[in-house]
């Protein structure tokens, strides 16, 4: 699955962006990890369990936008 920029700043000379900005894996990853770090049902994740798990998420994404 390829990484496309989330929020590119288009650029008119050779190169098809001047700023590329966060990868939209990385921007999914992150709400996903919003959204959990935000629910109020008091549990707490361990971090390396938290951006597995909002990686995961990211990657179903991802893979649902090529469908």
């Amino acid at each position: 699955m390829k990484d496309i920029p989330a929020f590119p700043r288009p650029y008119s000379g050779t190169s098809q962006f001047a700023q590329e900005g966060m990868g939209l894996r990385d921007y999914f990853a992150a709400k996903a990890m919003q959204g959990m770090l935000s629910e109020n049902s008091g549990i707490r994740y361990p971090t390396d369990e938290l951006v597995d798990f909002a990686y995961k998420v990211a990657d179903a994404m991802m893979k649902a936008r090529e469908a």
